[in-house]
């Protein structure tokens, strides 16, 4: 029981026990339920996972996509050297007659075919070597 102000005993009906009753023991179960995920947690756990397989993925395209690329620049500047090298070979009045094969992978000239003296050979090597961004130039060619 309770008092009130002047020190009085107030009662408690039965039915005003029961209200009381039933609010904390609803209260409690509501705090009990806190715990568990409703569905709109359920979703935003799974936005959320999603979101971030999302961005794992976004970092691992670019990472690809920027090799592509330096792929494709090293592939480009392989194309340059060696359309660089035929044409110094084909303005060379000496070499524009023979038939001579140009490759470059990675900067590295590789030059085979047919020469008709050494003179041909070394100034063939000589055009390859003068050309910027060639690492190095493999002689393949032979003297016939």
């Amino acid at each position: 029981m309770k008092t009130n102000n002047d020190g009085q005993w107030i009662r408690f009906s039965n039915r005003s026990f029961s209200i009381a009753l039933l609010s904390v023991t609803l209260g409690l179960a509501g705090l009990a339920g806190c715990e568990r995920e409703g569905p709109g947690e359920t979703a935003g756990k799974k936005v959320d996972q999603a979101a971030e397989n999302a961005a794992v993925k976004y970092e691992d395209a670019k990472a690809s996509m920027g090799e592509k690329a330096a792929q494709a620049g090293e592939y480009m500047d392989d194309v340059a050297i060696t359309g660089k090298i035929k044409m110094g070979i084909l303005g060379d009045p000496m070499l524009k007659v023979l038939q001579i094969n140009v490759t470059t992978a990675n900067g590295v000239v590789t030059l085979s075919g047919v020469v008709d003296s050494r003179q041909s050979l070394d100034r063939a090597l000589d055009i390859a070597r003068q050309v910027p961004a060639v690492k190095s130039v493999e002689n393949g060619l032979v003297v016939k």
